[in-house]
């Protein structure tokens, strides 16, 4: 009786398979599709903010017709729909692979210049102005490493037409890069750690000389000197504070200022997609 009953049970187990292989199959609708249309439909759903949707396609894309003119502008795209739903490590990941793969591309610049943007877009916490936040109290590496990408692309491409953009960020962050020290300067002495407040001070003034940071780093200076007992020292750097910068809002605790300095990011640049790259 129980060897009859398993073999019931397995006959329909066999036809319930059976019965389902011949149950239509899910198709996938991109399976035929051109090139042209998986590309479309992937800047479609880009240029409506569905980043993700539109990764799944380029990537199909890429991985359907990988020896097509597409394949490398869908690298590109998944790169760049990475870094515009704001997920760092894998839009970084996507870059290295790019220049990996393709070296010598007529548009390999722009993903130097992504590579850039998006340790820079890390480094200003993405629209931190709005939140009232100096993007230099934060942790400096990507700092750093936005830095070195953008160094890299005037470097290896001055004719680049991202190049003026890449040089006036750097700019930028030699500057973060100037006031972070004069973060921690502020943050030694108002612990009265002034030895060590002093020499991040001076650190900003000697390797950041035209940066803004300056000015607030010999005002540190000189109170540091004041603090130690140095009294030579500390005219000697109130004179080349004075003289470099008789208005200084550090002598007048009254007055307004300007903006911060952080804030000239404020109006931004616009970011161009691998779609521009192509014109």
């Amino acid at each position: 009786m129980q060897k009859k009953l398993s073999v019931l049970v397995a006959a329909c187990a066999l036809a319930c398979l059976s019965a389902c292989s011949m149950l239509p199959e899910k198709g996938d609708e991109t399976k035929n599709w051109s090139a042209e249309k998986l590309y479309a439909e992937a800047r479609d759903e880009m240029n409506g903010g569905h980043y993700e949707a539109a990764i799944k396609l380029f990537e199909k894309l890429e991985s359907n017709y990988p020896f097509g003119t597409y394949a490398a502008q869908a690298q590109m795209e998944i790169a760049y729909a990475h870094y515009k739903s704001q997920d760092q490590a894998e839009a970084l990941a996507a870059v290295e692979r790019f220049i990996k793969l393709h070296p010598n591309h007529p548009q390999v610049d722009y993903m130097y210049y992504l590579r850039g943007l998006v340790n820079f877009n890390d480094q200003i916490g993405f629209l931190s102005f709005i939140y009232e936040q100096d993007p230099t109290e934060r942790d400096p590496k990507a700092t750093r490493e936005a830095f070195a990408a953008f160094k890299v692309l005037v470097d290896k491409f001055p004719n680049s037409k991202y190049t003026p953009d890449a040089i006036a960020r750097l700019n930028y962050l030699v500057n973060a890069m100037a006031q972070y020290e004069v973060h921690v300067a502020n943050y030694y002495y108002r612990r009265g750690a002034y030895l060590a407040a002093l020499n991040r001070a001076q650190a900003a003034v000697q390797d950041y000389s035209t940066a803004p940071a300056r000015e607030e780093a010999l005002f540190i200076m000189m109170r540091c000197y004041d603090k130690l007992g140095m009294p030579v020292l500390r005219d000697d750097t109130q004179r080349v504070f004075t003289l470099n910068y008789p208005d200084s809002r550090f002598l007048n605790p009254n007055a307004s200022g300007d903006a911060p300095w952080w804030k000239f990011w404020s109006k931004g640049t616009a970011k161009p997609s691998p779609k521009d790259a192509l014109q």
